[in-house]
């Protein structure tokens, strides 16, 4: 049976490695753990095809340790007590790496406590959610937690050819990748994905003769004719979930049940969903349905309390019912703005009048000066600079067109006039 090119190319070494500098890089924190020998036991967070498991092995096998690997989906509490015994048996303090660990339920994780704890193990969890969320406290805090960022297009088109000179000499045929835009859109940023998609193009093509010229509207019209075959988990997580927002963000309450349905179906964690739609309550609905947010939020709590079957109801209500809502995305440009404009202006100062005087000497060289209480002012207002002077006047909320925002902006616009341009 042929290795599939994605195992074919995973990386035995740190050398090989292709991105995550800020972790592996010369002087980075894990380099320089791993140099020293005393690696902590830590969690791995990052999007699909990032390099997750990959580290982990190589991390053991640098420091010429015993790695055993258990998948959450498919291991329980009895498979970890099991690799504890024999981690004990051994007394070298192996690495156990559990794949998908955010799928383990509390009392699994709590199995993992006190082994990590007193160092029989060295822990490394691997997850694409955030592990504020889903790992429990006692374990969080016994783990150093590092973000793998998204693969960056350099990686990936030297990762794309590496798999073309690999193919060529596996299949002694001569390959030409023309046009590498359409497996770099395809992967997101997903390495096994992208050599997923690689090599099912180049073994399609095969069959029309060689050599094998690679384009576009080929590896579309491929990718699309196979997608059982690209996507290997069968189960297109991430495109799904993609689907099932944007169905909702777009104002479809039917495409948005029937992606729900599909995520349903194939067991997807009720909590990972009802997250999904806190997000974009606040994200694409915003003040232009404050009670999206509310109900998003109320979601999420029942489906934590009550589980499957039952939640499914209240997921598709909580579906049907942002689908549905008026939208608005200004509460997310607003931050947005701001936060451009804290990278581009600095870090300005906090203008005197606003600022807190506990101090007799504070109150001397003017801290507090001048500030006005609003409630004591009709209409609890009284016009005031509240921000840095370099950036006074700058309108970072802008109302959209939507009844609940018209009125925000006629309001505003009563209040401060002509100063935002409301």
């Amino acid at each position: 049976m042929l290795i599939p090119l994605a195992e074919q190319l995973r990386p035995g070494s740190l050398d090989d490695y292709l991105g995550q500098e800020h972790l592996i890089g010369k002087g980075a924190i894990l380099q320089r753990a791993i140099e020293s020998g005393n690696v902590p036991s830590m969690i791995l967070w990052g999007s699909p095809g990032v390099g997750k498991t990959t580290l982990a092995y190589i991390i053991s096998q640098q420091l010429n340790r015993t790695f055993y690997t258990l998948s959450a989906v498919s291991s329980g509490v009895k498979e970890v007590r099991d690799v504890i015994a024999k981690a004990r048996e051994s007394g070298d303090s192996p690495f156990l790496f559990i794949d998908e660990i955010h799928r383990f339920s509390k009392s699994q994780q709590d199995a993992l406590l006190g082994a990590v704890e007193k160092g029989v193990v060295t822990f490394i969890g691997a997850t694409t959610e955030n592990p504020s969320f889903e790992v429990i406290s006692p374990l969080l805090s016994r783990c150093q937690i590092y973000i793998l960022k998204p693969l960056e297009e350099s990686h990936l088109l030297l990762l794309m050819e590496q798999g073309r000179i690999r193919l060529e000499n596996n299949l002694k045929v001569n390959i030409d990748i023309k046009e590498p835009e359409a497996i770099l859109r395809i992967s997101g940023g997903d390495a096994r994905k992208l050599l997923n998609a690689l090599e099912l193009i180049v073994t399609t093509e095969l069959k029309q003769g060689s050599p094998v010229t690679i384009t576009n509207e080929k590896t579309i019209r491929i990718i699309q004719q196979n997608l059982a075959m690209y996507d290997k988990t069968g189960e297109m997580h991430y495109d799904i979930i993609s689907a099932f927002i944007k169905s909702m963000r777009g104002s479809d309450p039917n495409a948005a049940v029937y992606w729900l349905a599909r995520m349903i179906q194939a067991g997807e964690d009720p909590k990972f969903i009802a997250r999904r739609m806190l997000i974009l309550a606040s994200e694409d609905i915003g003040n232009a349905n404050p009670n999206a947010l509310l109900l998003a939020t109320t979601c999420f709590q029942a489906v934590d309390v009550i589980g499957y079957p039952e939640c499914d109801l209240i997921l598709s209500q909580t579906a049907i019912y942002l689908a549905c809502s008026v939208k608005s995305n200004a509460s997310y440009l607003a931050i947005r703005n701001a936060q451009k404009s804290f990278r581009e202006a600095g870090d300005q100062p906090v203008p005197l009048h606003l600022r807190n005087a506990p101090t007799s000497l504070m109150k001397k060289i003017g801290y507090g000066k001048d500030y006005k209480y609003a409630h004591d002012f009709d209409n609890n207002f009284v016009e005031l600079e509240f921000l840095p002077e370099k950036i006074r006047g700058t309108k970072f909320y802008d109302p959209q067109i939507n009844p609940r925002e018209n009125e925000i902006r006629e309001r505003l616009k009563s209040l401060w006039k002509d100063k935002y341009k409301y």
